[in-house]
């Protein structure tokens, strides 16, 4: 897939993980995916450190320091590029949800805000100036899918869709994602007959228009708060869970075939969990298990 140069306005964009022990973080996720890190921050940054994670020479991701104030956890953050985060922080609250932290400027790489949806799941937008977002996605070690993890789809989908534009989408098998309209047809442009290709694979033309998964809470999960989670695309989904373990992560399930994919799911040393999923396309017609569900 060609490397990306910026977004359009309601698809996620980037990722961080924010890490009491950054410098550990990159040990683990650069032995896990083999990125290469560059603290990007000024030395003696009040900010702390911000480790921008590449795959040859495309940014991908990045390991921070948590921010002062911030809950003292380990976690993966998603980020939506958005045309003014400001506009986007008084559609959040007219929608409902909170603005926990009010747009500023990052330097010039860009300005951002964090907001909560109505069920507390944290989320930030991204109005970008020098900093485009991920340059390498959907190859072994990069973003996949940012995944909601919610109790109530119908109530997060009035919230999304008032303030991106989203919609939701079920496909057989029981995968529910968010579509933004109109975002196939930008991906064509540079990927001439991707929605040719997933018919011929038997998914619907619809697929092309989604930007992030739906993962419904179960009553299984207990209660599990709804949240934001990432999905990093592996070559080996099992490979990749025992080197996880190796490097003192924690593999919570898995790995373990679902529709399309395998996938495991991991804790890094300190606590953030994220998933590792390997495209399987002989598990187009594998059943949704209680793994998956959780997952």
């Amino acid at each position: 897939m060609p490397e990306r140069d910026g977004y359009i306005p309601g698809v996620p964009c980037w990722i961080d993980t924010s890490q009491p022990d950054p410098d550990a973080a990159v040990r683990f996720y650069g032995g896990l995916f083999g990125w290469e890190l560059e603290d990007v921050m000024p030395p003696d940054s009040p900010g702390g450190k911000y480790f921008i994670g590449r795959l040859d020479g495309g940014d991908v991701a990045a390991i921070a320091t948590i921010g002062e104030g911030a809950p003292p956890s380990a976690t993966w953050n998603s980020y939506i590029w958005v045309q003014s985060a400001d506009d986007t922080a008084t559609k959040v609250r007219d929608a409902g949800g909170q603005v926990l932290m009010e747009p500023f400027d990052v330097m010039e790489a860009g300005r951002m805000a964090c907001f909560a949806d109505p069920e507390g799941a944290v989320f930030f937008a991204w109005q970008a100036n020098q900093h485009k977002g991920a340059r390498i996605v959907n190859e072994h070690g990069s973003l996949n899918f940012n995944n909601l993890e919610t109790r109530d789809v119908a109530a997060a989908s009035a919230f999304y869709g008032a303030v991106f534009g989203w919609k939701a989408l079920s496909l057989d098998g029981g995968f529910q994602a968010w579509t933004l309209p109109g975002y196939g047809d930008h991906l064509e442009r540079d990927n001439l007959g991707l929605r040719k290709g997933m018919e011929d694979m038997g998914v619907t033309g619809d697929f092309a228009d989604v930007v992030a998964a739906i993962n419904p809470i179960s009553a299984e999960q207990g209660e599990a708060p709804a949240r934001w989670s990432v999905t990093f695309a592996v070559d080996d989904a099992d490979a990749s869970a025992a080197k996880a373990a190796e490097l003192g992560g924690k593999v919570l399930a898995g790995p373990f075939d679902a529709p399309w994919v395998r996938m495991a799911v991991i804790a890094d040393p300190q606590g953030a969990t994220f998933i590792a999923s390997q495209f399987v396309a002989e598990n187009k017609d594998v059943p949704a298990t209680a793994d998956a569900a959780a997952a």
